[in-house]
């Protein structure tokens, strides 16, 4: 890459440039590139590449330290990424540490990174849900936010898209508020997940339980051979990075696939510091970077530039792309970019128990983690004292009575035979917040990480809505298991900060008018229209959905348009 840093603006110039790539910048580096954009990726940290960088992807339990466990001095010094469940022994080396990338908590949020190639592509939950109408309509609707400028029949061809390349194992479910979408088999539902499945069909009209939707190749296509990944083998020890290629990841797919047609340049140990804007030519012109390692500025042009640096982090690039024109942020005519963060409630679980099915057990790995229960409140009409809904998911496994007392030949017969004990389902919330002005980011004025750039400050906090949304998810989920013949039945309020659901979103949302939103229907900025933001940053509103297909739904969308406009000579 020295030639790049030393060459002339020539050798530093492309017809396109994409900051981040995780899973939204991994499309747009697809989709640009396979069209013949000469594109440049710029990716903060290290080089991540697919097989070769997963270093414990193949190793046995035995062969960690400390079996998987993080060491005590490690979980005191890095106190937020410690709290991603995620954040182990076999996985840690793909999370940031605290001290290096600190930034300013206004209320308490835990800002979960992954500062590689591929981003947290490489350690995602891989839950893949469209979004429907219910959730682009909601709130012109129901009155909060913005209007959404687009609507689901807009993304329904680049969700396909999307689906037929990333490969989904899900079930056409035929559900007006989860829509179908191209599917690879399905992964089952156990014999006590199907049981509570069938226990809601006959007894509520719209509540369903599903297998979970998730970004596994169960029974590969001919797209997936040419990408060089293979059927998933339940393994479930995803975020050590799979050597199969068995799930989806920018590292295993979309980053090789742009490589592969010789127009993609790479460029990892680069802090992107600004888009840099020429107030004469009224446009971005390209993108100012702080080498990671040698702290050098380093200036990179392009006619268009895609901002996909991660919800939060795209907002702290564009609003430190001040301008003569832009004095407070790039685009930001209207003083709201930042504003409107909003993010998922996952602060609330419930557990139980089912004395049936004693003549069943599990065998093997779900990597769906079992059943998912698309939102049911507030569907058809407003019928509760909270805006929007939940989702959740179900999950349920034989336990075992393990007894470990005595020695010799009876211990080692205890442990390798336990007895059976009864059926434990577990459940969670995704709770819909409501975006609003006060849950913001913001750039501090005097503190600076490593590289010089100002430190992000979070003002972002739970409201009433997300307290009485929580309340009717433990109050509706403990009426269904009991109707449905469940014991034991337990509340569960984790009473953790925004941001360890790692769904943040917005800041610079989506509209349809300039006055009150950032970007218009294609993703552009409307006071810079060849700047493009397509990550999270963009979301006017969170739905109850995983939010990652919706991300490389829309990036695949805006990079269309984006090329039309070139073909046209408008950016």
């Amino acid at each position: 890459m020295g030639d790049i840093d030393n060459g002339s603006v020539k050798d530093r110039t492309f017809d396109t440039i994409v900051i981040g790539s995780g899973m939204s910048g991994g499309w747009a580096a697809k989709e640009f590139t396979e069209n013949g954009f000469k594109t440049l990726v710029l990716e903060r940290g290290r080089d991540v590449q697919h097989i070769k960088d997963y270093p414990t992807a193949n190793m046995f339990p035995y062969e960690f330290e400390h079996r998987g466990e993080m060491p005590l001095e490690v979980r005191k010094a890095n106190p937020v990424i410690n709290r991603c469940y995620a954040f182990r022994e076999d996985a840690a080396h793909f999370f940031v540490k605290d001290a290096e990338h600190p930034y300013i908590q206004e209320k308490p949020f835990d800002w979960i990174r992954g500062y590689q190639v591929g981003g947290k592509s490489l350690m995602w939950a891989k839950a893949t849900q469209r979004w429907s109408n219910f959730d682009y309509e909601g709130p012109a609707r129901d009155g909060f936010a913005v209007d959404w400028p687009i609507r689901y029949e807009d993304m329904a061809p680049w969700y396909s898209h999307v689906e037929k390349f990333v490969g989904i194992a899900g079930n056409k479910d035929g559900l007006a508020q989860l829509p179908d979408g191209e599917f690879l088999p399905a992964f089952p539902l156990n014999v006590v997940e199907d049981y509570f499945k069938k226990q809601l069909s006959q007894k509520y009209r719209h509540r369903h339980v599903i297998s979970e939707r998730v970004a596994h190749l169960t029974q590969p296509n001919p797209i997936h051979f040419e990408q060089g990944r293979g059927q998933c083998m339940s393994r479930d020890l995803c975020q050590r990075g799979c050597p199969l290629g068995g799930y989806f990841s920018s590292n295993s797919s979309t980053i090789p696939w742009a490589k592969k047609t010789g127009n993609l340049t790479l460029r990892p140990f680069s802090v992107v510091h600004s888009v840099i804007y020429d107030d004469k030519k009224n446009r971005a012109t390209g993108v100012r970077v702080i080498d990671t390692n040698t702290k050098k500025d380093i200036e990179f042009y392009a006619k268009v530039i895609f901002v996909n640096a991660g919800a939060l982090n795209s907002n702290l690039v564009l609003l430190n792309s001040v301008s003569t024109r832009f004095p407070h942020g790039l685009g930001n005519d209207n003083g709201l970019m930042g504003k409107f963060v909003a993010f998922h409630n996952y602060s609330a679980r419930i557990s139980a128990q089912y004395n049936g099915f004693k003549e069943f057990t599990t065998v093997g790995r779900n990597p769906a983690g079992g059943g998912y229960m698309p939102r049911f409140r507030n569907l058809f009409k407003q019928e509760t004292d909270f805006l929007r809904g939940y989702a959740a998911g179900f999950s349920a496994y034989r336990s075992t009575n393990r007894d470990d007392s005595g020695t010799g030949a009876g211990l080692k017969q205890r442990l390798l035979y336990p007895e059976r004990g009864p059926w434990k389902i577990g459940s969670h919330m995704m709770g819909e917040t409501i975006p609003k002005e006060t849950n913001m980011v913001s750039l501090d004025t005097d503190k600076k990480d490593a590289w010089g750039i100002p430190l992000l400050k979070i003002s972002v906090e739970y409201d009433d809505n997300d307290e009485k949304m929580k309340q009717d998810y433990f109050e509706q989920f403990t009426e269904m298991l009991t109707e449905a013949g469940f014991v034991n039945i337990e509340r569960h309020n984790s009473d953790q900060n925004p941001g360890i659901d790692i769904h943040e979103m917005g800041g610079i949302r989506m509209g349809r008018d300039p006055r009150t939103s950032l970007l218009n229907k294609w993703n552009q900025l409307y006071a810079c229209n060849n700047v493009y933001v397509t990550d999270g940053a963009c979301m006017t509103s969170t739905s109850t959905q995983n939010p990652s297909l919706t991300y490389m739904a829309l990036t695949a969308r805006a990079v269309d348009h984006a090329i039309q406009q070139c073909k046209k000579g408008e950016l």
